[in-house]
Protein backbone atom coordinates (compact mmCIF):
# COMPACT_ATOMS: atom_id res chain seq x y z
CA UNK A 1 0.00 0.00 0.00
CA UNK A 2 0.91 3.61 -0.73
CA UNK A 3 1.98 5.77 2.25
CA UNK A 4 -0.60 8.29 0.83
CA UNK A 5 -3.17 5.47 0.67
CA UNK A 6 -2.45 4.79 4.53
CA UNK A 7 -2.76 8.21 5.57
CA UNK A 8 -5.81 8.78 4.06
CA UNK A 9 -7.49 6.00 5.39
CA UNK A 10 -5.93 6.59 8.76
CA UNK A 11 -7.80 10.69 8.12
CA UNK A 12 -10.98 8.29 7.66
CA UNK A 13 -10.57 6.40 10.55
CA UNK A 14 -10.05 9.03 13.10
CA UNK A 15 -12.96 11.31 11.11
CA UNK A 16 -15.50 8.75 12.16
CA UNK A 17 -13.93 8.51 15.37
CA UNK A 18 -14.75 12.04 15.96
CA UNK A 19 -18.22 12.46 14.16
CA UNK A 20 -19.30 8.99 16.75
CA UNK A 21 -17.69 10.81 19.69
CA UNK A 22 -20.70 10.81 21.52
CA UNK A 23 -21.41 6.71 21.60
CA UNK A 24 -17.09 6.47 22.13
CA UNK A 25 -17.37 8.84 25.58
CA UNK A 26 -20.71 6.57 25.98
CA UNK A 27 -18.97 3.11 26.32
CA UNK A 28 -16.86 4.37 29.64
CA UNK A 29 -18.82 4.21 32.63
CA UNK A 30 -18.63 7.26 35.67
CA UNK A 31 -18.03 4.29 37.20
CA UNK A 32 -14.35 3.95 35.79
CA UNK A 33 -11.27 4.05 38.68
CA UNK A 34 -9.29 6.59 36.99
CA UNK A 35 -12.39 8.51 36.37
CA UNK A 36 -13.24 8.64 39.87
CA UNK A 37 -10.18 9.46 41.36
CA UNK A 38 -9.85 12.58 38.83
CA UNK A 39 -13.12 13.57 40.15
CA UNK A 40 -12.19 13.16 43.30
CA UNK A 41 -8.39 15.25 43.03
CA UNK A 42 -9.25 18.88 43.80
CA UNK A 43 -6.57 19.92 42.00
CA UNK A 44 -8.14 18.42 38.75
CA UNK A 45 -11.18 20.87 38.90
CA UNK A 46 -9.25 24.31 38.24
CA UNK A 47 -9.02 24.38 34.20
CA UNK A 48 -5.00 25.01 34.67
CA UNK A 49 -3.98 22.06 36.29
CA UNK A 50 -6.22 19.51 34.33
CA UNK A 51 -4.96 21.19 31.47
CA UNK A 52 -1.58 21.02 32.54
CA UNK A 53 -2.60 17.39 32.92
CA UNK A 54 -4.09 16.83 29.62
CA UNK A 55 -1.10 18.56 28.09
CA UNK A 56 1.65 16.29 30.39
CA UNK A 57 -0.37 13.01 29.03
CA UNK A 58 -0.49 14.09 25.56
CA UNK A 59 3.55 14.80 25.59
CA UNK A 60 3.93 11.64 26.91
CA UNK A 61 1.70 9.43 24.90
CA UNK A 62 3.72 11.10 21.67
CA UNK A 63 6.77 10.71 23.27
CA UNK A 64 6.52 7.23 24.33
CA UNK A 65 5.13 6.21 20.86
CA UNK A 66 7.83 7.97 19.06
CA UNK A 67 10.10 5.57 21.32
CA UNK A 68 8.86 2.33 20.95
CA UNK A 69 8.97 3.09 17.32
CA UNK A 70 12.15 4.11 17.45
CA UNK A 71 13.18 0.85 19.02
CA UNK A 72 11.13 -1.01 16.23
CA UNK A 73 13.98 0.23 13.64
CA UNK A 74 16.01 -1.97 14.76
CA UNK A 75 13.24 -5.36 14.99
CA UNK A 76 12.80 -6.53 11.68
CA UNK A 77 8.81 -7.42 11.97
CA UNK A 78 7.18 -6.50 9.05
CA UNK A 79 3.99 -4.25 9.93
CA UNK A 80 4.48 -3.99 14.20
CA UNK A 81 5.17 -0.07 13.48
CA UNK A 82 1.72 -0.17 12.18
CA UNK A 83 -0.38 -1.84 15.45
CA UNK A 84 1.90 0.87 17.71
CA UNK A 85 0.17 3.37 15.78
CA UNK A 86 -3.23 2.21 15.87
CA UNK A 87 -2.86 1.15 19.70
CA UNK A 88 -1.12 4.68 20.82
CA UNK A 89 -4.52 6.60 18.53
CA UNK A 90 -6.70 4.27 20.67
CA UNK A 91 -5.10 5.35 23.42
CA UNK A 92 -4.97 8.76 23.42
CA UNK A 93 -8.56 9.24 22.60
CA UNK A 94 -9.09 6.47 25.43
CA UNK A 95 -7.47 9.33 27.40
CA UNK A 96 -9.12 12.03 25.84
CA UNK A 97 -12.42 10.14 27.43
CA UNK A 98 -11.83 9.50 30.67
CA UNK A 99 -10.88 13.22 30.93
CA UNK A 100 -14.34 14.57 29.43
CA UNK A 101 -16.08 12.04 31.94
CA UNK A 102 -13.95 13.84 34.92
CA UNK A 103 -14.46 16.84 33.94
CA UNK A 104 -17.31 18.23 36.62
CA UNK A 105 -16.68 22.04 36.13
CA UNK A 106 -18.29 24.97 33.63
CA UNK A 107 -18.26 24.73 30.11
CA UNK A 108 -16.18 27.63 29.69
CA UNK A 109 -13.92 26.03 31.97
CA UNK A 110 -13.82 22.87 29.98
CA UNK A 111 -13.29 24.65 26.21
CA UNK A 112 -10.09 26.68 28.67
CA UNK A 113 -8.68 22.75 29.43
CA UNK A 114 -9.34 21.42 26.31
CA UNK A 115 -7.54 24.67 24.76
CA UNK A 116 -4.69 24.23 27.10
CA UNK A 117 -4.63 20.28 26.75
CA UNK A 118 -4.35 20.21 22.92
CA UNK A 119 -1.61 23.01 22.66
CA UNK A 120 0.73 20.41 22.91
CA UNK A 121 0.10 18.81 19.72
CA UNK A 122 0.07 22.76 18.22
CA UNK A 123 3.60 23.19 19.83
CA UNK A 124 4.38 20.30 17.77
CA UNK A 125 3.07 21.05 14.80
CA UNK A 126 4.94 24.68 14.83
CA UNK A 127 7.87 22.72 15.93
CA UNK A 128 7.19 20.54 12.75
CA UNK A 129 6.74 23.19 10.45
CA UNK A 130 9.74 25.20 11.36
CA UNK A 131 12.10 22.33 11.04
CA UNK A 132 10.69 22.26 7.51
CA UNK A 133 10.87 25.50 6.78
CA UNK A 134 14.77 25.42 7.82
CA UNK A 135 15.55 22.13 6.32
CA UNK A 136 18.74 22.08 4.40
CA UNK A 137 21.05 19.39 2.85
CA UNK A 138 23.59 17.62 4.88
CA UNK A 139 26.13 17.85 2.05
CA UNK A 140 26.14 19.00 -1.28
CA UNK A 141 23.27 17.71 -4.29
CA UNK A 142 21.48 15.99 -0.88
CA UNK A 143 17.84 15.52 -1.96
CA UNK A 144 15.53 16.97 1.02
CA UNK A 145 12.10 16.16 -0.68
CA UNK A 146 11.61 12.76 1.49
CA UNK A 147 12.47 14.91 4.74
CA UNK A 148 10.06 17.56 4.04
CA UNK A 149 7.55 14.82 3.21
CA UNK A 150 7.55 13.21 6.37
CA UNK A 151 7.74 16.97 8.05
CA UNK A 152 4.24 18.31 6.63
CA UNK A 153 2.67 14.29 7.25
CA UNK A 154 3.71 15.30 10.84
CA UNK A 155 2.32 18.79 10.62
CA UNK A 156 -1.33 17.43 9.41
CA UNK A 157 -1.12 14.42 12.09
CA UNK A 158 0.13 16.88 14.47
CA UNK A 159 -2.76 19.22 13.87
CA UNK A 160 -5.47 16.55 13.17
CA UNK A 161 -4.36 15.20 17.11
CA UNK A 162 -4.52 18.44 18.29
CA UNK A 163 -8.17 19.16 16.91
CA UNK A 164 -9.38 15.92 17.35
CA UNK A 165 -8.07 16.41 21.39
CA UNK A 166 -10.07 19.69 21.55
CA UNK A 167 -13.11 17.99 20.13
CA UNK A 168 -13.16 15.62 22.89
CA UNK A 169 -12.07 17.24 26.16
CA UNK A 170 -13.14 21.13 25.30
CA UNK A 171 -16.03 20.85 22.96
CA UNK A 172 -18.08 17.57 24.55
CA UNK A 173 -20.94 19.11 26.40
CA UNK A 174 -21.82 16.51 29.30
CA UNK A 175 -24.92 14.40 28.17
CA UNK A 176 -27.90 15.33 30.16
CA UNK A 177 -29.08 12.85 32.51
Amino acid sequence: MSLILLLLMGLFGVFLMVLSKRSIIDMLSENNKVVHKLKNAVWFQNHWYAGMFLFVMNATLFLSTGLILYILIYISIPFIHWLVIILATIGSFFVWVIIHKAWQSTNRSRVKMGAIGSSFYVLLSMVFMYWSWTLEPSYPDEDTFMKGLVLMIGVLIATIAGVSCFIFTGLSNKKAV
